[in-house]
C-alpha cells in the first residue's frame, strides 16, 4: 500500500463524516420531544382528591388512640397527651430522622469501593495514524486495538484523607443536630405537661360543680314559672313580678357564664389527649380535695437550675459545638487532598494483550487558591462565635425573666386562690343565713336563690383559682426546664405510662419546691356529730347539710381511727316578745383520743318555729365559721383553743 499523504489522509476524512442533511430527520424529532415536554399547564385538585384527603388524615390522627374506659385522672390525661399528641409524635419523628442522618454521615467516613461494568458498541472502528513531527508525513496505516464491541468490569477501593476528615466532622455535627433534636422534644413535651396541667384542673372544677348548676337552674326556673303564674292572676303588680323575673334571670345567666367557661377546658384536654371528637368521657374526682400550693424554693435556684435545664439553652450549646466543628471542617479543607486507590479491571476487547490485571496509586492535589480565603475563614469564625455567645446570653436574660416573671405570677395566683376561698366562705354562709330564714314569700324566695346563685358563682371562681394557681405552678415548671416524662418506662400502655409520669412529677416537683409532701399529703378524715336539736328536727338531715359543706370545702369524711370528731351542739335561748329567738351553736373539735383542738360558739337568731332547713342551714353557717380551723387541723393537729 503506497504512503498516505496529508492530503490522502483529509479525503479519507472526508469519506467517514456523514453528510450535512442526515441528521435533519433526527433533529426534528428532537425538537418534537423538547415541545411537547414544555406544554405543561396547571391542573387543580378535585373534589375528590380533597375529600379523601380528608378522610385519610381524619383516619390517621385517631387511629392509634386508646378508648377511654374509666374516669381520667391528671397522670392519665398526661400519659394520653404524651402517647398521642400529633405535635409530640412530630417531634419524636424529628428526633428518628436526625439520628438517620447522624447514621448517614457515619457511613461518609468508610473508604469507597467502587464496582462498575458496563458494555461499548460504536459503528466503526476506534484508531488512528501516526505523523512525523519534523517532517509531517504519515508514517503509519490506519491501525486499532479496540474492538468495536466489547464488554469491560473493574472494582476500585479508594480512600480520600480529605474526604474522611470532613466526613468525621460532618458527623460530629450530626450527633449535635441529634441532641438539637432531644432538647425540641423536650421543650414540647414541657409545654403539653404545662397545657394538661391548666386544662385538667379548669375542667374538674367544672365537672365538680356542674351537679349544682344544674339543680340551681332548675329552683330558678320553677320560681319563674311561679312568678309567671303570679303575674298572669295578679297576684303581683307586672313591674315587680318582672324585675322578680329579671332578678333571677341575672342570677342565673352569671352562674352560666363562669360554667361555660371552665366547661371549655373538657374540649381543650380532649383536644390534648387526642381523643375523637364527640368523645364522652369524665375526670377521676372520688372526692379529694384541691391539692395545696407547695412554696417554691429561692429565685436564686430557681435561675441557677433553669439556666442548666431550659431546653433552649442546651439547644443554644449545642449549636455553638456545631460552630467549633464548622471551623475546623473549614480549616480542614485548606489540606492538601491525599487519594489512596486499587481495584480489580477486566475487558473483553480482544485486541489487549492483557484482559484481566490489577492496579493501584496515589494523587496528591490542592487548592492553591483556596489558601487566599483563610482570613477570610478566620473573620467568619469569629464573628459566628460573637454571634452565638450574643444569641444565648441573650436567650439566658430572657429565661431569667421568665423564671422571675413565673414566680410573682405563682405568688399572685396563690394570694387569689386564697382570696377566693374566703370570698366563698362567706357567700356560702350567706346562703346558709338566707336560707335558714327563707319563708314562702316570693321575695324571700328571691333572696334565698340570689345568696345561692351568688355562693355558685364564688365556688366556680375559686375553682377557676384553683386551676390558676396550678396553671401558674406548671408554668414555674417549664420556666425552670422541669421534666415530667421518665428517661425510661418499661411499657407503654397507659397505665404503665401514667404511674411512671406521676412518680417521675413528683421527683421533678421536688427540684423547685420545699414542701411538696407535705402539700401532697393526705388530710385527715373528719367526724360529725349532731346533738341538743330542738324536737321534731331531723338530725340526720341536718348532718348531712353539715357533711355537704365540708365537703364542697375540700374536707374529708370519715370515721377512721384517725379521724377527727366536729361536734355542733344546738342550745337556743327564750324566744322574744318579736318571735324570734337566739339560738348558740357550741362548736368543739377532738382527736380520737379525746384531746381537745378547737372549741368555739356561733350564735344566730332563728324564728320561733324551726324547721328542718333552717337548723340545717344555720348548722352549714356555724360549720363555715371555723372552716379555716379545720383545715388547718386536719394537716397538723395543732391544738388550738377559741372563744
Amino acid at each position: 500500500m503506497p504512503p498516505m499523504t496529508p492530503s490522502s489522509l483529509s479525503n479519507l476524512i472526508l469519506m467517514k463524516t456523514p453528510m450535512p442533511g442526515a441528521p435533519k430527520a433526527v433533529l426534528a424529532a428532537a425538537a418534537a420531544l423538547v415541545l411537547a415536554g414544555c406544554s405543561v399547564t396547571p391542573v387543580q385538585l378535585t373534589q375528590d382528591e380533597v375529600a379523601q384527603r380528608v378522610r385519610s388524615d381524619q383516619a390517621q390522627m385517631y387511629k392509634d388512640a386508646a378508648p377511654v374506659s374509666a374516669p381520667v385522672t391528671y397522670p392519665e390525661a398526661l400519659a394520653r397527651a404524651l402517647r398521642f399528641n400529633l405535635d409530640y409524635r412530630l417531634k419524636l419523628m424529628e428526633s428518628a430522622l436526625a439520628r438517620g442522618l447522624l447514621d448517614v454521615s457515619a457511613q461518609d467516613m468508610l473508604p469507597k469501593l467502587v464496582a462498575d461494568a458496563g458494555y461499548n458498541d460504536r459503528n466503526n472502528d476506534s484508531g488512528g495514524v501516526s505523523i512525523g513531527i519534523e517532517d509531517r508525513q504519515v508514517s503509519l496505516r490506519p491501525s486499532t486495538s479496540e474492538e468495536r464491541t466489547h464488554y469491560y468490569g473493574r472494582a476500585t477501593l479508594s480512600w480520600n484523607a480529605l474526604d474522611f476528615g470532613l466526613s468525621y466532622f460532618r458527623a460530629r455535627q450530626a450527633a449535635d443536630e441529634v441532641n438539637i433534636a432531644e432538647e425540641r422534644r423536650r421543650k414540647i413535651l414541657q409545654n403539653i405537661a404545662q397545657d394538661v396541667r391548666n386544662a385538667y384542673w379548669r375542667a374538674l372544677g367544672a365537672q365538680r360543680l356542674s351537679a349544682e348548676a344544674d339543680a340551681l337552674a332548675s329552683r330558678i326556673q320553677e320560681a319563674l314559672d311561679k312568678s309567671r303564674q303570679a303575674e298572669r292572676a295578679g297576684v303581683l303588680p307586672p313591674a315587680q313580678g318582672l324585675a322578680y323575673q329579671r332578678a333571677l334571670l341575672d342570677a342565673m345567666s352569671l352562674v352560666n357564664a363562669k360554667r361555660q367557661e371552665m366547661q371549655f377546658a373538657k374540649r381543650e384536654l380532649a383536644a390534648l389527649m387526642s381523643l375523637p371528637p364527640g368523645t364522652a368521657f369524665t375526670l377521676a374526682d372520688e372526692g379529694a380535695p384541691m391539692a395545696a400550693a407547695p412554696m417554691l424554693m429561692d429565685t436564686t435556684r430557681l435561675e441557677e437550675l433553669a439556666l442548666a435545664s431550659r431546653p433552649e439553652l442546651r439547644e443554644e450549646d449545642y449549636k455553638a459545638r456545631i460552630g467549633v466543628v464548622e471551623t475546623r471542617k473549614q480549616i480542614a479543607a485548606l489540606f492538601p487532598s491525599l487519594n489512596l486507590y486499587g481495584g480489580l479491571r477486566y475487558d473483553s476487547n480482544q485486541y489487549l494483550y492483557n484482559n484481566h490485571w490489577n492496579d493501584v496509586g496515589l494523587s496528591v492535589s490542592m487548592d492553591l487558591f483556596r489558601l487566599a480565603a483563610i482570613p477570610a475563614i478566620t473573620r467568619t469564625n469569629d464573628a459566628r462565635k460573637a454571634t452565638d455567645e450574643a444569641r444565648r446570653l441573650a436567650l439566658s436574660m430572657a429565661v431569667l425573666t421568665q423564671v422571675r416573671v413565673s414566680i410573682e405570677r405563682y405568688k399572685l395566683a396563690v394570694v387569689d386562690e386564697e382570696l377566693a376561698a374566703e370570698s366563698s366562705r362567706v357567700d356560702q354562709r350567706l346562703s346558709s343565713i338566707s336560707r335558714a330564714g327563707a319563708s314562702s314569700r316570693l321575695e324571700s324566695e328571691l333572696e334565698a336563690l340570689r345568696t345561692d346563685s351568688r355562693a355558685l358563682v364564688s365556688r366556680f371562681q375559686l375553682a377557676t383559682a384553683h386551676a390558676a394557681t396550678q396553671a401558674s405552678y406548671a408554668r414555674v415548671l417549664n420556666s425552670v426546664g422541669i421534666d415530667l416524662m421518665p428517661e425510661s418506662v418499661t411499657a407503654t400502655d397507659i397505665p404503665t405510662l401514667a404511674g411512671a409520669i406521676q412518680r417521675s412529677d413528683t421527683a421533678a416537683q421536688g427540684q423547685v419546691a420545699t414542701d411538696v409532701a407535705a402539700a401532697a399529703a393526705r388530710l385527715r378524715p373528719v367526724q360529725v356529730r349532731i346533738s341538743g336539736l330542738p324536737a321534731g328536727v331531723d338530725e340526720g338531715a341536718v348532718r348531712d347539710a353539715v357533711q355537704r359543706i365540708l365537703s364542697r370545702n375540700d374536707l374529708v369524711l370519715g370515721d377512721g381511727p384517725d379521724a377527727l370528731a366536729l361536734g355542733l351542739a344546738w342550745e337556743r335561748a327564750a324566744p322574744s316578745p318579736r318571735g324570734t329567738g337566739r339560738a348558740l351553736w357550741r362548736i368543739t373539735l377532738a382527736e380520737a383520743g379525746g384531746r381537745g383542738l378547737l372549741a368555739q360558739e356561733y350564735a344566730a337568731f332563728v324564728p320561733a318555729s324551726v324547721s328542718d332547713r333552717a337548723v340545717g342551714a344555720l348548722a352549714e353557717a356555724a360549720a363555715l365559721s371555723v372552716i379555716s380551723d379545720l383545715r388547718r387541723h386536719t394537716r397538723t393537729g395543732t391544738a388550738v383553743s377559741a372563744r
